[in-house]
């Protein structure tokens, strides 16, 4: 159990230090579509290389092109928010997950929200509402493109999550490429149709080693979700990568990329008490008799 625990943990605090290297490339002069372009085609390079079949596998289920939507948006949101963001407060945005994935789950699953899930969704929203709360202002409302991109990268992290429940029976191969792809064909579209404003950028020894590292970093990342995941139960993986709240938040504050007050603390707490109480396993159904 050690080493799947350890291998999960080890994607959690990639994606919790990404903000580190997205952040140095913006200040190289890579707008963060641009990065998340470049960082998902060396990974895209580097999968078809190790699965070359995935491709006709994935032209054979053509509606996983909802998936790679869904997975690029949920990149371009969180890795474009984190960058020109504070990074705990876009972190708790994005992680407010669970609340969309109920009304999601009902919408694709069929799954009617329980009493339960209605009580977290309450509680996720008054974490809302403390995160969203400035001083000064009159109501607790997303203000900033880093607010609306953190919640758009957390509804599309949802939608992810329910459509790889609902197409959990596809090969897995052309689920991960479905992914990668997304995140490269979803951020150069934006960025080519000028959300990023300049052309591409010129290849440079100022931001080419914060691209390689980060491209590296989330192949590794991947083979240790797939590696942990797939020897661990699924409400064991989803609290163990919890910790990637944790590690981007203490980094950023320990590095000056955030300032969080306390009502950002507070309602970081309540969002976070959500996540772990959507993670409890259904209890078990008596057998009939």
């Amino acid at each position: 159990m050690a080493r799947p625990a350890l291998a999960l943990l080890f994607n959690a605090a990639v994606w919790g230090l990404s903000w580190i290297a997205f952040k140095a490339l913006h200040r190289h002069g890579l707008h963060p579509l641009w990065s998340t372009a470049i960082v998902y085609a060396g990974g895209l390079a580097a999968l078809l290389l190790w699965r070359p079949g995935s491709v006709r596998v994935l032209w054979a289920h053509p509606y996983l092109l909802g998936l790679m939507a869904a997975a690029g948006l949920t990149n371009v949101g969180f890795n474009w928010a984190v960058t020109v963001g504070d990074v705990v407060r876009v972190t708790l945005l994005f992680y407010l997950m669970p609340v969309w994935s109920i009304g999601l789950a009902w919408w694709l699953l069929g799954e009617r929200p329980t009493r339960a899930a209605l009580l977290r969704l309450l509680l996720a929203l008054a974490g809302l509402v403390l995160v969203l709360h400035r001083p000064g202002a009159a109501w607790p409302l997303p203000s900033g493109a880093a607010d609306f991109l953190a919640l758009l990268g957390g509804f599309c992290f949802a939608l992810t999550n329910a459509l790889l429940r609902r197409w959990r029976d596809t090969p897995r191969d052309a689920r991960v490429l479905a992914m990668f792809a997304g995140g490269l064909l979803m951020s150069s579209a934006l960025a080519l149709g000028g959300l990023a404003g300049d052309a591409p950028p010129a290849l440079s020894t100022d931001w080419l080693p914060w691209a390689l590292a980060l491209t590296l970093a989330f192949l590794a990342g991947n083979l240790a979700l797939q590696y942990g995941a797939a020897r661990l139960p699924a409400h064991v993986t989803a609290l163990i990568m919890l910790a990637e709240v944790v590690i981007a938040a203490v980094s950023a504050v320990l590095l000056g990329a955030a300032q969080p007050t306390p009502a950002t603390w507070a309602g970081g707490a309540l969002i976070v008490l959500v996540a772990l109480l959507s993670l409890r396993p259904a209890p078990r159904q008596p057998p009939s008799p």
